[in-house]
């Protein structure tokens, strides 16, 4: 509760830092460790987005990955939004805990993880199977594509499954950050089911 007579003040955000209080920065990490830290992983759930360049869905993005216990999450280095102050901020310290890689090649890294045995399944509005009918018990990849402009051709072609959600309404598409959640929250709910091979 406030001090009486401080009833206007904002309340502080705890997970806002001062410029002289920015506290330890986990760094992004490259495509040779995202391999390495993959092959210690029986069945990983990896989240990779393909150029989403606004800071504030990548850190709604981060927030959820890491309630959703994602192994790793996976950007382009270029034209693509990276851990900034404010991504920590709207990811509320999630963008420090979430293994995080920036690969300079986005389709080589896709065809690495294949060759690991991920399966790759990208999310676009003109896919060929419903996201919900999709198995994500095993190895998945799930793809997200840009704010606007989608997945980009390579990345699309390096997919093994396109799959759409189900749109009810008048609006074409959810936001990056919406979509993201409702696809990691689904392969959590699939890998937590008691007929679920999954190995955790």
């Amino acid at each position: 509760m406030r001090k009486k007579g401080r009833e206007t003040e904002a309340r502080a955000n705890k997970h806002s830092r001062r410029d002289d209080d920015r506290g330890p920065k986990v760094p992004s990490r490259n495509e040779g460790d995202l391999l390495e830290h993959l092959r210690g992983i029986e069945s990983p759930l990896v989240l990779i987005l393909d150029c989403v360049q606004d800071p504030q869905n990548l850190g709604a993005i981060l927030r959820t990955a890491d309630g959703a216990g994602v192994d790793a999450v996976v950007v382009p280095k270029d034209k693509a939004a990276g851990i900034t102050d404010t991504v920590r901020r709207i990811s509320v310290g999630a963008a420090d805990h979430v293994p995080f890689f920036q690969v300079t090649n986005l389709s080589r890294a896709l065809t690495s993880m294949k060759e690991l045995g991920i399966w790759m399944v990208g999310t676009t509005d003109h896919g060929t199977q419903g996201f919900y009918e999709t198995d994500l018990t095993g190895p998945i990849g799930i793809i997200m594509g840009a704010e606007a402009t989608g997945m980009r051709r390579l990345t699309e072609e390096a997919c093994d499954f396109l799959v759409n959600l189900p749109m009810k309404g008048s609006v074409e598409c959810l936001n990056v950050s919406v979509t993201t959640g409702v696809c990691l929250y689904e392969a959590v709910r699939q890998r937590l089911a008691p007929n679920s091979n999954q190995k955790k």
